[in-house]
């Protein structure tokens, strides 16, 4: 495994960052996640669909509530009208939002929350097993792939510098149906995690204040 800036206990047996893995309905996985830099978690939450009087603090539960729900809705297991949950905290200078379906990118929002001199970025992987990056700075699009479509060898030259070692750090990881150095569908997850120095467990984030929505 050459996973360079995650030690082996903070990946799942696929390369999941282990808090996404906690965190996501499985089997039929299908998430995004979004970071923005100098955004508060409830601004990002709004630009990413999510109206002020769904917004609430949360406390995750220690389990998840039923097959093939998220621990995030696990906390909202009474409400049965929803269809997505949105999980927000603040980790430094980013802020985090965790889309359980994936259901609030259906078209990027990384150019929108990047507004205004701010970097964000969003990983996704579909329930088709497509999986997706975008990287925004200031209101712009700099970067776009899809995992099929990566080519890091050539790739890397046309990021900008923190992007690269955001890759860097994340690696590849190996898998007995890969070839050596060939990109998973999880790295982008890895990289954005590398980014916002989102290299964590879930107790950690269970430290700091989080907010949740639903959708």
């Amino acid at each position: 495994m050459t996973t360079p800036g995650f030690p082996s206990h903070l990946l799942d047996g696929t390369g999941l960052p282990i808090w996404i893995s906690e965190l996501a309905c499985f089997p039929d996985r299908g998430d995004c996640l979004h970071v923005v830099r100098g955004l508060a978690p409830a601004a990002a939450l709004e630009i990413l669909g999510a109206g002020s009087a769904l917004v609430r603090p949360c406390e995750l539960p220690r389990s998840k509530q039923g097959h093939n729900v998220s621990l995030p809705a696990s906390s909202l297991s009474t409400e049965s009208d929803h269809e997505g949950t949105l999980l927000a905290g603040c980790v430094g200078a980013w802020t985090f939002v965790y889309d359980d379906m994936g259901l609030a990118n259906d078209e990027w929002k990384t150019q929108e929350l990047s507004a205004n001199e701010r970097t964000a970025a969003a990983a996704e992987f579909s329930i088709n097993a497509v999986a997706r990056l975008s990287y925004a700075m200031d209101g712009q699009e700099i970067f776009e792939s899809s995992r099929d479509n990566l080519v890091l060898e050539t790739d890397l030259s046309s990021m900008p510098p923190e992007l690269v070692a955001a890759f860097e750090y994340a690696g590849t990881f190996e898998l007995d149906y890969l070839d050596p150095g060939e990109p998973e569908f999880t790295i982008f997850f890895r990289v954005l995690c590398a980014l916002a120095d989102l290299r964590c467990t879930l107790d950690d984030l269970r430290r700091i204040p989080l907010l949740i929505a639903s959708y």
